[in-house]
This record gives structure tokens, sequence and C-alpha cells, in this order.
């Protein structure tokens, strides 16, 4: 049981350094969190600072654009679970009209003809880039560059984890080769001055893969369940910082050691908010991961659900 008030924060320095007597701490301080709260921030993780901002900018570039612009690059368009999601797309608290925001979904780049994609490997195959942002080129540079800086310290943190555990630090490697890996790119609006209480950025739920990495912006609003108080409270923004936190399958392979924390997101500060979430689910649960997938959507039919891997679907994107 979590018996602070937040998520700790984690020098994850000690890594990339030979000092093996601080990377032992780095290991107890991450399994501690991993035990209590299923939450922390890192610092000192070797993402450049221009490359997080740079993120945050483009982010923020096409997300001012007329939702009629949006549109073209709808998530159901052409497949492959790319592209956009607008406004309340998504609903994990039902009592809700759903989530306040919208998103970007890019995920590992792959053309129509690799192997995976025609074998119809969930969520892989090729992106979508929008064409009618400031610097269409400077967008696609910057995100595939973000994407593949944040998928190795995914696999940083996964050794990691696997050395809380006393395994070799290589263990989980095998299950996130060519991972169903997913960039969102996401866009909170301030909460409306008459909204209902139950108004949510983001409904209280947990995260189904194996771990996320998350860059907030410095506005605020996500929130994680302490246990121990009974009581939301707030991951606070830190410059420089990510937040990592485990899904549920990260808590099935630990046999519930490591826990899958409930977390939400309440924008009530009257400014937009921005966030770059990073899921690293592994590719060997395909079917766990279609099924909650479909969930979030309101359906229990997997197929309509992930419409977006139809062959009418692959045919339109081509």
């Amino acid at each position: 049981m979590p018996t602070e008030q937040a998520p700790p924060i984690i020098d994850f320095s000690p890594f990339y350094e030979k000092d093996q007597s601080a990377r032992r701490g780095l290991i107890n301080q991450v399994r501690s969190a991993c035990e209590s709260f299923g939450f922390f921030q890192i610092v000192n993780h070797g993402v450049p600072e221009s490359l997080r901002q740079d993120i945050l900018k483009q982010s923020a570039d096409f997300f001012k654009l007329s939702l009629e612009i949006k549109e073209k690059y709808n998530k159901d368009i052409g497949g492959f679970n790319r592209g956009y999601e607008r406004l309340r797309a998504q609903n994990f608290e039902k009592k809700t009209e759903g989530d306040l925001k919208e998103g970007y979904y890019f995920g590992t780049d792959l053309p129509l003809d690799h192997p995976y994609v025609v074998g119809r490997k969930i969520n892989l195959g090729p992106n979508k880039y929008p064409e009618d942002v400031s610097d269409p080129t400077a967008f696609k540079v910057i995100v595939d560059s973000y994407f593949e800086s944040v998928e190795k310290l995914a696999h940083d943190i996964l050794r990691i984890l696997a050395s809380t555990l006393n395994l070799d630090e290589d263990f989980f490697q095998d299950y996130v080769d060519t991972p169903i890996a997913i960039l969102r790119l996401l866009h909170y609006p301030p909460q409306p001055a008459n909204a209902s209480s139950d108004e949510r950025g983001i409904g209280a739920h947990t995260d189904f893969g194996g771990i996320t990495i998350l860059l907030q912006d410095m506005i605020g609003g996500l929130q994680v369940w302490n246990k121990d108080h009974s009581t939301w409270v707030d991951v606070k923004p830190l410059e420089g910082a990510f937040v990592v936190n485990l899904g549920n399958m990260m808590m099935r392979w630990t046999n519930d050691r490591y826990l899958s924390n409930l977390h939400r997101v309440i924008n009530k500060t009257g400014k937009e908010r921005y966030s770059r979430r990073r899921k690293v689910p592994p590719i060997s649960v395909e079917e766990w991961i279609t099924g909650r997938y479909a969930d979030t959507y309101g359906t229990k039919d997997n197929a309509t659900a992930m419409k977006d891997l139809s062959v009418e679907a692959e045919k339109a994107y081509a």
C-alpha cells in the first residue's frame, strides 16, 4: 500500500553508469514504486529536452487546426489505428458523455507489404502524417525521432523492471520484438464553466498493456489513486521528467506483485493541456489487447472496434 502522497521521482541516470551501488539503489526505488503505486516519474533518462519540447510544439500545431481539417486524418479512414481521434470518442467512465480529449495515433511505421502488415498484426502498418500543419516535414521528423527515442527508453525501463524481479535484465526483450507500441498525441481542452462534476479529460482507468511512458506539459491534471488514503493525488508536472506507469499485463506477469493503478485526468485549469503517451504492450497477447481496446469504445465486438484492420480499410489507405 502506498503511504506517500504521490508517486516518487526517480533519478534514472544510474542505469547508464558503471556504479553498481547506485544501480542497486535505482532498482530498489523502482521496485518499491511498482509495489506501492505502479507509477513513478523519472529524470535523467537520456531523451533530449529539445526533442521533448519539439513534440509538444508539433502536437499543439496540429490540434489548433479546424475540426474539418483534422477529420481528414480520422483514424477510422484508411486503417491501422493511425490518425486523428475526435473529442469524446473514448469513454472510460460510462456515466459520462465521453472523455474530453482528442488525440492523434502513431505506431511502428511499416509498409503495406511488410510481413507483419500482410499478416494483420494488430496496430502495425503505415503512419498517417498530417500535411496541413505549419511544417509537415519537420512534423514527421520530430514524431519519428521522438518515437524512436522513447522506444529505446522503454526497453531500458523494461531492463530495470526485469532486474527488480531478480531476472536477467533482457528477460522481457523477447516479448517486445516489434511491440504494439502506440504513440498518442493528446489534447485536453479546459472543462466548460458549467461542466458536470463527472466531467473528465480521461475517466478513471488502468492501462491494459505492459508499460506507459507519459510526457506531460506543465498544466497538470493527471491524478493517481492512493489506496492507503482512499483519495486521488496529483502527479505534478516536473520539467524534464517522464511519468511511467505499469499496465494490467505487467501486473499479471508479476502475479499481482506489481500494481496497475487507477488514474485519470481532470483539466480544471482553464488552459489547454497537452501530453504524449507512449504505450508498450507485448505483441504476444494480441487478443487481450484487442479486447481491452474494443471495450474503451463501448463495444464487445472486436471486429467492429478494430475495423481499421479490414481489407477494405487497407485498400482505402493505399
